[in-house]
C-alpha cells in the first residue's frame, strides 16, 4: 500500500468496489504473485494470476483481517488455483503448435534488452528453486517471495510450523550448495 492510504482504508474502498483500491491492491501484490507461480512452474502463471485476483475480488466483500492476513489470504488462493492448474493441465492434452507458425511482431529493442535481463535472472532464480523437492520449494517460495510468516506458510500447506522450518532450512542449505562463486579474473 502506498504510504498515503493506510491499508485498512485501501482494503476497505477495495471492497465496497473502488477501482482506484482493487488497482493499488494488484499492483502491491501481483509480482509476488506471479513470481510464486513462476517458481512453482505454473504453465502460464499470468493467467493463473489473473484468476487469483478474480477470485480475491469476488472473495473481498467477506474477508475480515489484518495486512498479514490479508497477503496470507491471497497466497492461499494462489496455491488454490495452482493446484487447479495442475490438475487442468494433467486431464487435457496439449496441442503443439510450430513456431514458424506463430505471427512476427516487431520487437522494441529497449524493452527486449529489459526484458532479456529479467527473464536471465529470473531464468537462473527457477533453475535453481526446481532443484529443491516439491515441498522445499513451496515453502521458499511462500516464505521468501510471498514474504509470508512460518505460521501463515504453516497454515497454507496444511503443516506445522516446525515442519515448515525444517523445509525452509534443508532448502536454502541445498540452494547454497548450488551456488558456485564466478571465478575472478
Amino acid at each position: 500500500m502506498t504510504p498515503a492510504t493506510p491499508f485498512p482504508r485501501t482494503l476497505a474502498s477495495a471492497s465496497a468496489g473502488d477501482e482506484h483500491a482493487l488497482a493499488e491492491l494488484y499492483r502491491s501484490l501481483a509480482p509476488a504473485v506471479i513470481g510464486y507461480l513462476r517458481g512453482q512452474g505454473a504453465a502460464e502463471p499470468e493467467d493463473v494470476a489473473s484468476e487469483v485476483f478474480v477470485s480475491l475480488v469476488r472473495g473481498l466483500p467477506g474477508f475480515e483481517g489484518d495486512e498479514e492476513g490479508f497477503r496470507a489470504w491471497v497466497f492461499t488462493i494462489a496455491h488454490r488455483r495452482l493446484i487447479d492448474e495442475r490438475r487442468r493441465l494433467a486431464r487435457r492434452l496439449e496441442d503443439p503448435v510450430d513456431p514458424g507458425d506463430l505471427p512476427v511482431t516487431p520487437l522494441d529493442v529497449v524493452n527486449a534488452e529489459d526484458e532479456a535481463l529479467a527473464r536471465l535472472e529470473g531464468a537462473w532464480m527457477l533453475t535453481r528453486v526446481q532443484d529443491l523437492t516439491p515441498a522445499q520449494r513451496d515453502v521458499i517460495l511462500l516464505r521468501v517471495v510471498a514474504d509470508l510468516s512460518v505460521d501463515r506458510v504453516a497454515a497454507i500447506l496444511g503443516k506445522e510450523p516446525g515442519a515448515v522450518k525444517m523445509l525452509q532450512r534443508r532448502g536454502l542449505a541445498r540452494l547454497a550448495r548450488t551456488i558456485v562463486p564466478d571465478p575472478v579474473t
